[in-house]
C-alpha cells in the first residue's frame, strides 16, 4: 500500500489523503481549504481529478465544507461514499442555500449519486477493505476508516473528539471494530490549541443552562449544523424554564437525526418533550411572525432563540421586548478583525456584550494519547494541523512520528521501511532533522 498525503500535511482545511494499492486508488475527503490558512490552489491529481479514475473511489469523512466543499468539482462517475445521514444534512444545507450561492444548486446535483455507508459495516474498494465507524465531532454523522489489505491496517481517524456526547462509545467502537491497527494518519487541529477542547460538551450545557435561567432573554448564535449542540442547547433551554425558539430550517436540521437516524436517534439526548417542543418560527410577508400574545408568552416565561446573522433575525430580535443576553456559541475568529474569516454581519448581530459558550470539535493532545494506546499503531503520520513538528515533540517519545510534506507519500509494507520510520524518533530525541521514508 502507497499512502500519500496531498494536502494537509501543515494546514488545517483542504486535505486530501490518498491510499494506493493494486492499482485502486481510495481518496478521503476533497474539500475548500480555510481562509486565512495557507493556499495550495486547485490540486491536480492523477486518478482523482484528472487520467484514469476507473478504478479511483473517494470517502467523505462528514459534510463541513473543508472536507466536501471541492467534489463539484470531480469528475462526474467517480465514486463518492459518505454517511447516510450526514448526506441528508448536506441536501438540507445546499437546498437551504441554492438560491444565494449556486454552487450549492452543484452541490445538490452532485449529491445525488453519492452512495451511503453504514457504520461498523465494511465494504471493499479492489483489495482493500474499509470499515466505517462513527466518531464524535461538530459534524453529526462524522466518520473514521480503518483501510486494510491483507496484512496491514491503517486507521485514517478523520475530524474527532473525546469530549462530546457521544465520545464515551469511541473506546468500545475501536475494541469491536478496529483493534490495533499498524499505523494512523491522524488529525492534528489541537496541537498549538491546549485551551480548546478543555470543556465538555455536557458542561458547556450546564453552563448554559445555568445562565438562561439567570437571564430571561437569550440570544444565541451557532451553527445550524452542530446537531449536537443544538440539542444541547434546546435541553438547557427546557431544564431552565424558557422556551426554545428556533426557525423552521433549524428544525428540520435536528429532525434529520430526532427522527430519522437509526443508531443516535433513539438516545434521550435527540427527543424533543412532549411538553417543552420547541417553537418553530413562521414566515409571513417574508418577516418571522410575531403578535402581541406571542410577546407576552415568552417574556412571562423567558427565551432561547437560537439564530443566525441575516436582516430577518436581527428585525425579529430587535422587536422582542425586555432585555437580551447574546451568545457566540462557535469559533471566536469569525468575530475577531484579525483573522481572515471575521464576519462583519455576525459581529454587528451579537454586539459588544455577548458571552463566549463554545467548545472544540477536535481532540485535545492528552485524550489523544489515550487514543494510540488503544490502537498500538507501529507509526502515526499527523494531517489537518498547521503545526506537524509540534505534534511530533509531543508523541515520538512513544510512537515514531512521520512528518510528510504536501505530495509525500509512505510505502509501510517492508520491514525496512519500518527501520527507516523508526529513526525519526531517535533522531528527534537527539535534537535532529526528521527522517521521512518513501
Amino acid at each position: 500500500m502507497i499512502i500519500r498525503v496531498h494536502r494537509g500535511t501543515h494546514q488545517i482545511g483542504g486535505c486530501v489523503t490518498e491510499y494506493e494499492y493494486n492499482g485502486y486508488r481510495l481518496f478521503v475527503d476533497y474539500g475548500e481549504e480555510l481562509p486565512g490558512g495557507q493556499k495550495s490552489g486547485n490540486l491536480e491529481v492523477e486518478g482523482l481529478t484528472k487520467g484514469d479514475i476507473s478504478k479511483s473511489a473517494l470517502l467523505i469523512t462528514h459534510y463541513h465544507g473543508d472536507h466536501i466543499g471541492c467534489i463539484t468539482m470531480l469528475p462526474k462517475d467517480l465514486p463518492i461514499f459518505m454517511g447516510k445521514v450526514g448526506r441528508g444534512i448536506q441536501i438540507e444545507l445546499s437546498d437551504y442555500l441554492k438560491t444565494v450561492n449556486g454552487v450549492h444548486q452543484e452541490m445538490l446535483d452532485r449529491l445525488q449519486t453519492v452512495k451511503t455507508f453504514e457504520p461498523g459495516k465494511p465494504f471493499e474498494w479492489g483489495d482493500m477493505e474499509i470499515m466505517p465507524v462513527t466518531v464524535d465531532h461538530s459534524a453529526f454523522d462524522a466518520y473514521a476508516f480503518k483501510i486494510g489489505i491483507k496484512g496491514l491496517s491503517v486507521f485514517h481517524t478523520g475530524d474527532f473528539r473525546t469530549h462530546g456526547f457521544r465520545s464515551s462509545k469511541l473506546p468500545e467502537v475501536i475494541k469491536k471494530f478496529i483493534g490495533e491497527v499498524d499505523y494512523v494518519v491522524c488529525e492534528a487541529t489541537n496541537v498549538a490549541r491546549p485551551d480548546a477542547a478543555s470543556l465538555s460538551e455536557q458542561d458547556l450545557q450546564m453552563e448554559c443552562q445555568e445562565l438562561f435561567a439567570k437571564n430571561k432573554g437569550n440570544v444565541v448564535y451557532v451553527s445550524s449544523t452542530n446537531i449536537d449542540r443544538l440539542f444541547g442547547l434546546y435541553h438547557a433551554a427546557r431544564n431552565a424554564g424558557r422556551v426554545f425558539i428556533i426557525d423552521e430550517y433549524q428544525k428540520r436540521m435536528m429532525d434529520k437525526v430526532a427522527l430519522r437516524d437509526p443508531i443516535w436517534g433513539k438516545s434521550k439526548l435527540y427527543k424533543f418533550k412532549e411538553t417543552d417542543k420547541p417553537f418553530v418560527l413562521t414566515i409571513e410577508n417574508g418577516e418571522f411572525w410575531m403578535n402581541d400574545k406571542f410577546k407576552e408568552y415568552i417574556g412571562d416565561k423567558g427565551y432561547v432563540l437560537i439564530a443566525r446573522s441575516n436582516p430577518r433575525f436581527d428585525k425579529f430580535i430587535a422587536n422582542i421586548p425586555g432585555e437580551k443576553q447574546t451568545y457566540l456559541s462557535m469559533w471566536k475568529g469569525y468575530v475577531d478583525k484579525s483573522k481572515a474569516a471575521y464576519n462583519e454581519n455576525l459581529a454587528k448581530s451579537l454586539g459588544e456584550r455577548f458571552l463566549y459558550k463554545h467548545t472544540s470539535g477536535h481532540c485535545d493532545m492528552n485524550t489523544l494519547r489515550e487514543v494510540f494506546r488503544l490502537l498500538h499503531p507501529k507509526a502515526i503520520i499527523p494531517i489537518h494541523t498547521d503545526n506537524p513538528e509540534g505534534f511530533a515533540q509531543l508523541f515520538c517519545d512513544e510512537w515514531p512520528i512521520v512528518v510528510l510534506n504536501d505530495g509525500d507519500s509512505i510505502s509501510p509494507i517492508s520491514s525496512s521501511v519500518s527501520d527507516s520510520i523508526g529513526t525519526f524518533r531517535k533522531k528527534q530525541e537527539s535534537g535532529g532533522n526528521l527522517s521521512i521514508p518513501t
